[in-house]
């Protein structure tokens, strides 16, 4: 069931939205102050292309102060505007029976593009 609903995924905005991602990755890493933004692009990427079986965690290593400031940084900078645009995707997904599931990938995508530093993405058990 996980890969069909990746696959419906892919077709109706995953492929899109990765891509936007990536591209986003490959801009900020062309500046030096840019690179932990840009491979954290790439991860969220990687996680909207197959989100159904796999999970955002927090590490035990947290990264302290560092990650902290990161991700208040994220926010400050557009985070907090990906995780809206998430929030509002789910919220018009939740009104039909049909994407439900879909909206509860929105709501499970929000976590981790609020606050991307400090976690990895896993297969779900």
């Amino acid at each position: 069931m996980n890969t069909i609903g990746n696959l419906v995924w892919l077709v109706f905005g995953g492929l899109v939205t990765a891509l936007g991602y990536i591209i986003g990755g490959f801009v900020l890493c062309c500046t030096i102050i840019g690179i932990p933004f840009g491979l954290q692009c790439f991860k969220l990427a990687g996680f909207i292309l197959w989100p159904f079986g796999r999970m955002a965690v927090s590490t035990g290593a947290s990264g302290g102060c560092l990650a902290v400031f990161l991700n208040i940084l994220w926010i400050l900078c557009g985070g907090i505007w990906i995780a809206i645009g998430h929030i509002v995707f789910g919220l018009f997904l939740f009104l039909t029976i049909i994407g439900i599931p879909f909206a509860r990938q929105h709501f499970k995508l929000v976590e981790i593009s609020l606050m991307p530093f400090g976690k990895t993405i896993v297969d779900k058990p």
